[in-house]
């Protein structure tokens, strides 16, 4: 458990890359931890488009005003994207899978940022939604949660301290 919680102290956001390729291997590590995700009721209605190819990748750096510019220089994406008619729970569904992929990135050493997609906008003035079906061409039924960027940190982040947490968020019995 220590192992985890220390993982967890150290994982920050990365938005700076250095180009470096990710191994399929790894790749791979990541989006099996997305696969076993639970999944409200069991109906696992997440699916994953990994994106490496660098001209799509600069093309997804325009899906959300100001804040996705770090795909242009991601060795790979992972994009989050759910059938809205197989389940009511796609958000928690997609944030949950979304966390495993970021924990096992990070383990591996590849840095990452999760983008949030819903309900943000492209900016071309479309939603990001729209803006990356386009794109990647998922259908209609599918919607778009978020988007995680992957690539070697251009430099290391620093890590939260546990005992800096506020603990004061944490209530016993009651609020």
């Amino acid at each position: 458990m220590e192992n985890l919680l220390e993982l967890m102290l150290t994982r920050r956001s990365v938005r700076q890359y250095t180009g470096e390729k990710i191994p399929a291997e790894s790749l791979k590590k990541i989006v099996s931890a997305a696969l076993l995700a639970p999944s409200g009721h069991s109906k696992y209605p997440c699916e994953f488009i990994v994106v490496q190819d660098s001209e799509t990748l600069e093309k997804m750096s325009h899906c959300r005003v100001g804040v996705a510019k770090m795909l242009a220089g991601a060795a790979a994406a992972v994009v989050v994207v759910a059938d809205r008619e197989k389940s009511d729970t796609i958000i928690e569904d997609c944030s949950v899978a979304m966390m495993n992929m970021e924990l096992m990135a990070w383990s591996l050493g590849i840095g990452n940022c999760w983008i949030q997609i819903r309900g943000r906008e492209a900016e071309n003035g479309s939603t990001s939604e729209e803006y990356l079906r386009e794109i990647l061409n998922f259908p209609e039924n599918f919607a778009c949660q978020s988007v995680l960027s992957l690539g070697v940190p251009a430099k290391p982040p620093r890590p939260r301290e546990l005992d800096k947490l506020n603990f004061g968020k944490i209530h016993d019995e009651k609020f």
